[in-house]
């Protein structure tokens, strides 16, 4: 794959053709993501070749809250909400193989999944601020799931400007290619003068507009003063403006040089992951404060992807550090599944190619990442149990008396 010259270079890359966002607006054909002037998107209904072994997987959902159908105990009252990007969705698993299912059928009681596929955690926490407003479906316990790179998608105007840079090598702008996504959405900013976090709303309010990204010429209009795409252009090792993100540094207190070549792309890596991690830190400060206000339980749980366990097995080195120490000195109440995975990896007899294979589905369709197989998220429900029973009062019915 080509290397990545500039900003033009990246959002002409990224920019949308013709045929893509006419066929997501075609209303013969329903796209499986509707568009939300704020959220960005949510899920509709799907039937795609993602699975495990190239199965078809089906996910279907409430068309009055859009969460995930539930299956298992669906008609007693819910008390747990969960909320997140695509391991909390059970992207490329049917209805009834997400982790919540297996924990619902263990506990005999319902699980209701608000996940959403590419949702960072600010995304998320506004799914919540949006649900648990509706008395139909608020819960008394919620869960917050933190993925890999969902500290990245708080501060992405549009997703896509990633999405399509790493999916760069996939068939654009055919009639039966790649399904775009990514929309802008409500994202965060830091006020570098003040110090302070900035919630900016989406740049577009109804479906139309998104045919204002299509060419060239206006993505890269739209995008190329926007200083989450000039520092992941820069983490990339392209050339971009540099003012911005250095007064980013200086406000976040990261030591960078982005004026070095030679350490300019690691600086920029640095940097990006350090605006992700704080913009996580004031999400999770507000969710937690408004669940303590409205007299809900939060919980937050962290996922991961392949190569961040891959690394941990071999050198005990997470990439995360920075959260989980804010976590413990903040006395946030967590799971932490990456031990858990390293524990399970020490008692598995194979390689770590077989083991990967067990847990994980191969990213396929629409998918940017690969995603816990039926499996995978049986064991994910299991690992996770011990500390949702000791958190849950009353105990779910199958475990009282």
């Amino acid at each position: 794959m080509s290397e990545l010259k500039d900003m033009k270079h990246l959002l002409h890359t990224c920019a949308y053709h013709p045929i893509e966002i006419e066929r997501y607006m075609d209303p013969k054909n329903p796209a499986i993501l509707k568009f939300d002037a704020e959220l960005g998107y949510i899920h509709q209904n799907h039937c795609m070749k993602d699975g495990m072994e190239g199965t078809v997987t089906l996910g279907t959902y409430d068309r009055r809250y859009y969460n995930r159908t539930m299956i298992n105990y669906a008609d007693q009252p819910c008390r747990i909400n969960t909320y997140g990007d695509s391991y909390t969705q059970g992207a490329q698993v049917s209805n009834g193989e997400t982790w919540q299912e297996f924990l619902a059928a263990n506990f005999r009681e319902p699980i209701r999944n608000f996940g959403v596929g590419g949702y960072g955690v600010y995304q998320a926490y506004q799914r919540a601020m949006r649900m648990e407003a509706i008395k139909e479906v608020a819960a008394e316990n919620i869960i917050l799931n933190v993925w890999d790179d969902d500290y990245l998608r708080n501060i992405d105007a549009a997703r896509w400007v990633r999405v399509a840079w790493m999916c760069r090598a996939l068939p654009r702008g055919k009639k039966d290619g790649y399904p775009v996504h990514g929309f802008p959405w409500n994202h965060l900013r830091l006020d570098t003068d003040t110090g302070t976090w900035v919630e900016r709303p989406g740049m577009f309010k109804k479906t139309a507009d998104l045919r204002k990204l299509v060419g060239a010429d206006n993505f890269y209009n739209a995008f190329k003063d926007d200083q989450g795409a000039q520092l992941y252009c820069l983490r990339e090792g392209g050339e971009a403006p540099v003012e911005q993100s250095e007064k980013l540094a200086e406000a976040l207190g990261v030591k960078v040089n982005l004026r070095n070549a030679k350490t300019r792309q690691a600086d920029a890596q640095k940097l990006h992951l350090a605006y992700g991690i704080r913009s996580t830190m004031y999400t999770v400060d507000k969710f937690r404060t408004w669940c303590k206000a409205n007299k809900r339980k939060f919980m937050i749980m962290l996922s991961y992807d392949v190569p961040t366990l891959e690394k941990y097995f071999k050198t005990g080195k997470r990439f995360d550090q920075e959260f989980v120490d804010f976590l413990n000195r903040e006395k946030y109440l967590y799971i932490d599944t990456l031990p858990k995975f390293a524990a399970e990896r020490k008692v598995f007899k194979g390689t770590n190619e077989e083991f990967f294979n067990r847990f994980f589905v191969a990213r396929a369709g629409a998918q940017v990442f690969g995603h816990h197989t039926p499996p995978g998220n049986f064991w994910f429900a299991y690992a996770i149990r011990p500390e949702l029973l000791n958190w849950l009062d009353p105990k779910p019915p199958a475990y009282r008396g």
